[in-house]
């Protein structure tokens, strides 16, 4: 058995790209979760950006149930599904969702950087008629609406995680201020540094507030949209208690999943990353996140 397969021995991925999508996937959910179990995960969280996956779970949990591995969903406030939707929430948290979401597709800086990349453009509105409008977490005063505390406190009941997805700094933040507010500590900022935009040191400032950055294996894998030294000066900066690493992975075009962390994870090891730092990254800190540990 080598460093990777004992690192990725009970390993937690909280951001899978499996399918059913209207988006290309290379697998399902059930190829995703075999996959991830034949490897030693302990769980993973299948991701839409387009629809509730709790559903999809429960749809597959036939072929799911003698795998060795906890698979859960989630629900995204994008426009399709209602943008911030205190009654699509509790259905999804009801039946067993461990994540929400907040804007991704559909947040103000991520329908910009669309406007302005086709690449981004066609990767994630692949279908005309399901094209996203802007879902904000403020109103029109400028004051943050009271569905996000409203979400945030369903999340806090149930024990899910809370997502910033896809929102820019000021968004982000104030997802943030308002968990640190009610008391909820399971909160992740998604790619800080990818269409989010987030500075290091307002990065610092939710990290301060008990949030915790998650950085996406698809972005660093072999290089692809920044070095993986860029990963490890993230690492160092904020630490690697503060830090998870989800796959982002499942899409046509790149690697699996598990693929993606076998990629990576040696490259960490050869950029200085200790063995302890990746334990916190994908096993504890995850597991914590999405309350396997209780």
């Amino acid at each position: 058995m080598t460093v990777v397969d004992e690192l990725l021995d009970g390993a937690v991925d909280l951001h899978c790209h499996s399918g059913p999508s209207p988006m290309p996937r290379r697998i399902t959910h059930v190829e995703a979760a075999r996959q991830a179990a034949d490897a030693g995960f302990r769980a993973i969280v299948v991701k839409c950006h387009y629809h509730d996956t709790v559903t999809d779970v429960l749809a597959m949990q036939p072929l799911l149930e003698d795998l060795p591995i906890e698979v859960y969903g989630g629900i995204a406030m994008n426009s399709v599904n209602g943008g911030l939707n205190p009654w699509a929430v509790d259905r999804s948290l009801k039946m067993g969702g461990k994540v929400i979401w907040f804007p991704t597709i559909s947040s103000h800086i991520h329908l910009e950087h669309s406007a302005h990349h086709a690449e981004t453009q066609s990767h994630f509105q692949p279908l005309g008629m399901m094209q996203s409008a802007e879902v904000s977490v403020f109103d029109a005063d400028g004051g943050v609406r009271p569905e996000v505390r409203q979400i945030v406190e369903q999340a806090k009941a149930e024990g899910a995680l809370v997502s910033t997805g896809h929102l820019d700094a000021r968004s982000a933040l104030a997802v943030v201020r308002t968990a640190h507010d009610v008391g909820h500590d399971r909160v992740i900022i998604s790619h800080p540094d990818y269409v989010s935009d987030i500075d290091r040191s307002r990065l610092e400032e939710m990290i301060g507030l008990g949030a915790v950055v998650e950085h996406e294996v698809a972005m660093y894998h072999r290089d692809h949209i920044f070095p993986a030294e860029q990963l490890v000066a993230w690492i160092r900066a904020v630490g690697a208690e503060h830090t998870v690493l989800g796959s982002d992975l499942g899409q046509v075009g790149n690697p699996l999943p598990v693929e993606g962390y076998r990629g990576l994870l040696p490259r960490l090891l050869d950029l200085g990353i200790g063995e302890d730092e990746i334990d916190l990254m994908i096993r504890r800190n995850p597991a914590r996140l999405i309350g396997l540990d209780g």
